[in-house]
């Protein structure tokens, strides 16, 4: 009982010194005694509370995050199908523009020749039985595609379609190694036969029928055409001579052609449904380089 009275004596005192004191403080204002021993009490006590809030403020931003975090990653999904839409259309922006330059090339090629096409995507690469390389086109019988007709490019001889249904059509390449395709050198008469000879397309051989015939690496062969221009119409480009062979003592020369047409890169071609009244004999044939 002693030990709480005398606690509560002390505890008085103390509120009474304490009330003392704030009155003296504020009635003396800033002449107060007890100024110094204000701004000691405000440093610490202000001290504290900033460490405080330094320890406190990143578990506010934490729990934040975490509050915004289903929203945040939802917007961040938006984004990236956002981009993901650009990107494609910018891709399909950039390959229309690349087919829309292929098709004007082909109906160029094919204005100058005389040949009536019609022009195809091709949709996929397949091979048959009896060939290596062949493509499919979007264009069939219902676009008065026939078998045996004559696939051209903007750079040149393409093919010949060997298989058609209503809305696709089968073509095997020139550098198919199946086949056979007549062809002349640009501004005689010399003619001989093109093989593929596979190689992705890069080269196709050609042996001139006449060995003594004159036959140089930068010569350009052309098709010759075949009967009623089936399969093959005249005068397509078909490409430039790279190598010559030597053949001593053989009854033909043979030399490998770099063809006119990216045949590892076909995208617009057309099938000609209408072989020219006349032969074009070289006017199809580009410009050489140093006559532009």
């Amino acid at each position: 009982m002693r030990d709480s009275s005398r606690a509560r004596l002390i505890l008085g005192a103390l509120l009474m010194a304490a009330l003392v004191i704030l009155t003296v403080d504020h009635r003396t204002g800033t002449s107060s005694p007890l100024k110094p021993l204000r701004a000691a009490a405000a440093y610490v006590f202000g001290t504290a509370e900033q460490f405080g809030g330094v320890l406190v403020r990143p578990v506010g931003g934490f729990v934040r995050a975490l509050v915004g975090a289903p929203g945040a990653q939802e917007r961040i999904e938006a984004l990236k199908e956002e981009n993901a839409r650009l990107r494609a259309e910018m891709l399909a922006s950039k390959l229309d523009s690349s087919r829309s330059k292929e098709l004007k090339q082909m109906l160029g090629l094919a204005g100058a020749g005389g040949y009536k096409v019609v022009p195809a995507n091709v949709v996929a690469r397949r091979g048959l039985p009896g060939f290596e390389d062949a493509v499919q086109i979007d264009a069939g019988t219902n676009d008065g595609i026939r078998t045996e007709m004559t696939v051209l490019s903007g750079g040149g001889l393409v093919g010949r379609v060997v298989r058609t249904s209503s809305d696709t059509s089968t073509v095997v390449l020139l550098s198919d190694p199946a086949l056979a395709v007549g062809a002349r050198l640009e501004g005689g008469k010399e003619i001989g036969v093109v093989h593929g000879v596979g190689e992705h397309g890069r080269l196709v051989q050609f042996r001139l029928l006449d060995s003594t015939a004159p036959l140089t690496r930068g010569a350009r062969i052309v098709s010759f055409g075949s009967q009623n221009g089936s399969p093959y119409v005249p005068g397509v480009p078909v490409g430039v001579i790279e190598r010559v062979e030597s053949t001593p003592g053989e009854l033909t020369r043979i030399a490998y052609a770099r063809p006119y047409a990216d045949l590892t890169a076909l995208d617009v071609v057309g099938v000609v449904v209408a072989a020219p009244k006349r032969d074009p004999r070289d006017a199809v044939l580009p410009a050489k380089e140093g006559s532009r």
